[in-house]
């Protein structure tokens, strides 16, 4: 110790002096020596010690491989003007894509950026930067809600006070008007910069996917970048002629096992899968039964149910199960029949800008036949741009000139587009078929195709029952279009063809599980309205299945009350024999049927709400129910909407508007959801 080290040396001077004793100083020598040894190894044993917070100082900023300032990347590269996307199918994404690429045209760069990957605290600094400009592509998911890749930087908007001082904007907003908030995020993310202090240099433009979204765009990009030269003082360079974002790389000799198959993230993660499951990495989900749901009619509609033991995965009852499919093959081998390539060549497509976050538009090196079946949407109707950039190559002045004009905002231009691909269905291989002298090289085709996008279907089961299985309820879609060709649905026409097999050989679904806000009351003893015709009937399979299972462990369960409608009641009341029976078992405490077609007058479920309105008013005003909507937003949920203010206004004895405020209200509280789509 400290103490005895005094002692020692204090004594040892006078110990020498009396007598040179060499007992003692041994004894002493020993003991300086050990005390000596002792310190060298506290020492050496603390220096030692120090390199573990070295260690973690290293490990810190590892992260910081990736730039996250998408500021310091604009100044590296000399970039003016970024593009945001909130996207959730690819087209937003796509939008600003397409106007990143568009300033160079105007003497400006541009590039697009994902809010998911930057720091978006950064925005206040764009002033930094001369004539710059930020550009929003945001779509609306859901019910107003922000998509995945937003949701932090729509947090960041609400919670952010600070100043956006000299920041120039504009947005453009992707929705669709069918839906109750038609493009909310948009709207609030335009309303919310102003606030900030940032200054709108462009009018809000409003994309409708339930009319013409492209055209939408167009029109509103056709107006802005004029806009944007006047108010930058810049000259647009005329430049029309084609930008190649990528180059095409053939590899001759490359190891097979260095090529994606079909992989969406990591390289062989098919082959071995490994948690945690999601859009990225989706876990292969054996089909354990396949079957056809309606009895009869010239509709097929099917259920499935996916094993996912072993995937780690959980999910809740009106959670939606996204499913990855690939394209018809016979389609794919047609696309190089005409484009007259072998399309098992291996290539990759590199990004010419060496400092974008994106070095190829899907997962490379792999072959153009997997490009075309598992990674591009080679069915959709083609939009303008891709039109625009493959007139190029058509040999047929007439043919060139028709799809420009296409990909035009001229009346007459948006007139041949809406007729010609649109409303005909005209998929990429229609058009090359109608337009023989257009033989475009597949590398830039495969360049311009959007992302081929995974499908969200509402899970029909509940996880209390079916832990280790999903249910997904879906209907086949399939028609002829007026060219007289037989158009399938992408990811109906691959379900159906899943097979569920025991011998030996599974049919497997990739798939994730994205979590929604569609759920039971948190009080069981609440009671629930559920209104779900056609294949909207899925979520309620598993709210019924897990208000069942409350039921057998003893829980107070409130009223389960279940609206359906179908067709006829011999052909298509789907999964009939599971409702009968839980109303017998009275899990379902009032099941309510409307079949269609099977009298004079057409009777939907709108109509069996107002036949029970007493009851339902009462439900919901007096015994706090939750209500819920499932299936088609064009008609089913406007219709069944408009019937409870009509309910509210005459038994409430309230004015429509108020009717309106009251299920405003409802839904504030969540005790009004909707998951419908178009």
């Amino acid at each position: 110790t400290a103490d005895s080290n005094f002692v020692l040396h204090s004594t040892l001077p006078e110990a020498m002096e009396e007598e040179d004793d060499p007992l003692f100083s041994n004894l002493d020598l020993f003991l300086f020596t050990l005390i000596i040894g002792l310190i060298v190894y506290w020492f050496m044993s603390r220096k030692k010690a120090e390199p573990i917070p070295e260690f973690k100082k290293l490990d810190q900023p590892m992260p910081m491989t990736r730039e996250t300032s998408f500021i310091e990347k604009m100044k590296k590269t000399g970039r003016n003007i970024v593009v945001f996307y909130g996207s959730q199918t690819g087209t937003a994404e796509e939008f600003a894509n397409r106007l990143s690429k568009d300033a160079q045209r105007y003497g400006m760069k541009g590039m697009a950026a994902d809010p998911e990957e930057y720091d978006m605290c950064e925005l206040s600094r764009l002033s930094e930067i001369d004539n710059s400009l930020a550009i929003f592509c945001m779509a609306t998911y859901g019910e107003g809600d922000p998509t995945d890749n937003a949701q932090d930087f729509y947090d960041w908007l609400q919670e952010h006070d600070g100043e956006l001082d000299g920041v120039n904007y504009t947005v453009f907003a992707l929705g669709n008007k069918t839906y109750e908030h038609y493009n909310a995020m948009g709207v609030y993310v335009d309303k919310r910069l102003e606030e900030l202090g940032a200054k709108r240099v462009f009018d809000l433009g409003m994309g409708d996917d339930d009319g013409n979204l492209e055209e939408d765009f167009v029109t509103w990009r056709e107006q802005f970048w004029p806009a944007m030269c006047e108010h930058f003082g810049v000259e647009a360079s005329g430049e029309d002629s084609s930008i190649r974002q990528y180059e095409l790389k053939e590899h001759n000799d490359i190891n097979m096992n260095k090529v994606y198959t079909g992989e969406l993230g990591r390289l062989k993660s098919f082959d071995i899968q490994k948690p945690p499951f999601d859009s990225k990495n989706p876990f292969l989900a054996p089909v354990t039964v396949n079957r056809k749901l309606n009895k009869a009619g010239d509709r097929y509609l099917m259920h499935l149910e996916l094993d996912i033991t072993g995937s780690k995965m959980r999910y809740d009852s009106g959670d939606h199960v996204a499913v990855y499919p690939t394209n018809d093959t016979t389609i794919v081998t047609k696309l190089g029949q005409v484009l007259g390539v072998d399309l098992d060549t291996v290539i990759s497509l590199n990004n010419l800008d060496e400092e974008s976050n994106k070095k190829h538009p899907f997962p490379c090196p792999t072959t153009y036949r997997t490009a075309l079946t598992h990674y591009l949407d080679i069915m959709h109707p083609p939009r303008t741009n891709v039109l625009y950039e493959l007139a190029q190559y058509a040999t047929d002045i007439k043919d060139q000139e028709n799809m420009r004009k296409m990909a035009s905002s001229s009346p007459e231009g948006k007139a041949l587009y809406q007729s010609f691909v649109l409303e005909d269905h005209r998929n990429i291989l229609a058009i090359l078929e109608d337009i023989p002298s257009l033989r475009p090289p597949i590398d830039h085709l495969c360049e311009l195709l959007p992302r081929l996008q995974a499908r969200y279907y509402s899970i029909a089961s509940s996880s209390k029952v079916h832990p280790n299985s999903i249910h997904v309820c879906a209907v086949l879609v399939e028609y002829t279009t007026r060219t007289g060709r037989l158009t399938k649905g992408v990811a109906t026409n691959w379900l159906k063809n899943k097979v569920a097999g025991d011998n030996g050989h599974k049919s497997i679904v990739p798939m994730y599980i994205r979590k929604s806000q569609f759920r039971l009351p948190f009080k069981a003893s609440n009671p629930v309205i559920m209104i779900g015709p056609g294949t909207g009937i899925a979520p309620f399979i598993g709210f019924v299945q897990e208000r069942g299972w409350l039921k057998e462990q003893g829980k107070e369960v409130g009223e389960t009350v279940l609206y359906f409608g179908c067709r006829h009641k011999n052909e298509d009341y789907l999964y009939q024999e599971e409702l009968e029976e839980a109303e017998k078992k009275g899990v379902i405490t009032q099941l309510n049927v409307a079949f269609s077609r099977d009298q004079e007058q057409k009777v939907y479920v709108q109509h069996l709400l107002r036949a029970n309105k007493e009851d339902l008013w009462r439900q919901i005003h007096k015994d706090n129910a939750h209500i819920y909507i499932c299936g088609d937003a064009r008609n089913m949920a406007r219709d069944v909407q408009t019937a409870f203010y009509e309910i509210i206004e005459e038994l409430g004895g309230v004015t429509r508007a108020q009717a309106t405020d009251y299920i405003k209200k409802l839904m504030t509280k969540g005790r009004y959801s909707q998951d419908v789509w178009s």
